[in-house]
């Protein structure tokens, strides 16, 4: 097959599905450097882009649905469709990419596109980064890429300067810990009272602890705030996301169920401790944070209790907060202790 000289990568979900595609524009660019990449997704995540060095320009959706888009300049070549979406594999037909690429298993790529992979997400075993991997087998990349071999490939590393008043919030001497307790809906939550628990028992002269979210999630958020008072400072709604990443490029570490956040941080290698259920598919198998101070708290079972009621979990409520303090507190005696 000839290789195309620019290509799109279209992943147009969430924040923390953008973070796991970015390890495909990586492994794209080391096998053909000349090749240019153009990444489709939202505005919500088109800060996400911007942090990887391998992704040559940002397309949003909206602008493929709707105008006959260019990668600088040129027409576009190829297009993977790491998120499958019939809309989006239907355009990029009446486009006329000469290169489509989807998978098996979608009816509608069978009708669309003219490269297809043997790939079931919902059946498979394999997280979801390396999912994405799969789709460049198309262009001889076979490699079965394992979780460290992932880790290496995420490239944020054009991050945005901290603003003034965020460099102000940050103490030089503590161990600086961020709390993302929402999800926007997309993961089983924690107890609110467990995070409370948990922030009340952690000495306060080694941890200086923010709270996190949208604007939308305040309301949610402020038993949480009560409880707790002065013990955390509350920067919910304040930062953009491309503030938000330079923020959490400076702490050291975040705890949050599976949500955006807390793929940011462990891409970003800081500790990122992530709070899961045991169910298929949503289990850390298949979402878990990938980094090299990453960890993942999940009952050893398989269970489906809440498929169908999510209002409570509790396989996410037998994780208790004892269990990440004394993480905490070994994660803090490793990196800030000193040998007298």
């Amino acid at each position: 097959m000839k290789i195309p000289k620019n290509i799109i990568l279209s992943r147009t979900d969430s924040i923390g599905d953008m973070v796991l595609s970015l390890p495909v524009a990586t492994v794209l660019k080391q096998n053909f450097p000349d090749m240019t990449i153009a990444m489709m997704g939202t505005g919500y995540t088109k800060a996400i882009v911007e942090t990887n060095p391998h992704i040559d320009c940002f397309i949003d959706k909206e602008d493929f649905l709707t105008q006959t888009v260019t990668i600088n300049g040129q027409a576009p070549q190829a297009i993977i469709h790491l998120l499958p979406q019939s809309q989006l594999a239907r355009r990029a037909k009446e486009l006329a990419i000469p290169l489509r690429i989807g998978t098996t298993n979608r009816l509608y790529h069978w009708l669309n596109c003219n490269k297809l992979v043997p790939l079931s997400r919902r059946k498979s075993g394999l997280h979801e980064a390396q999912l994405n991997l799969q789709l460049l087998k198309p262009f001889g990349i076979n490699t079965q890429f394992s979780m460290p071999d992932i880790t290496d490939l995420f490239y944020m590393n054009n991050i945005p300067v901290l603003t003034n008043y965020q460099a102000n919030l940050l103490h030089k001497n503590k161990f600086k810990l961020i709390f993302h307790p929402k999800s926007r809906g997309s993961a089983r939550e924690w107890d609110m009272a467990y995070y409370v628990e948990l922030i009340n028992s952690l000495d306060s002269n080694k941890f200086q602890i923010f709270i996190s979210g949208t604007t939308s999630e305040q309301p949610k958020l402020q038993y949480l705030l009560n409880e707790v008072g002065s013990r955390v400072t509350d920067i919910s709604g304040l930062m953009s996301l491309s503030e938000f990443i330079a923020f959490i490029a400076n702490c050291d570490g975040l705890i949050a169920c599976s949500t955006g956040p807390l793929h940011i941080a462990a891409a970003l290698n800081k500790y990122a401790l992530g709070i899961y259920p045991p169910m298929q598919p949503i289990h850390p198998g298949r979402w878990q944070p990938i980094g090299k101070k990453a960890q993942t708290f999940v009952l050893d079972k398989n269970c489906n209790a809440c498929r169908k009621d999510q209002s409570i979990c509790f396989c996410m409520q037998a994780i208790k907060p004892q269990q990440l303090k004394e993480a905490l507190e070994l994660i803090y005696k490793n990196e800030f202790s000193t040998e007298c």
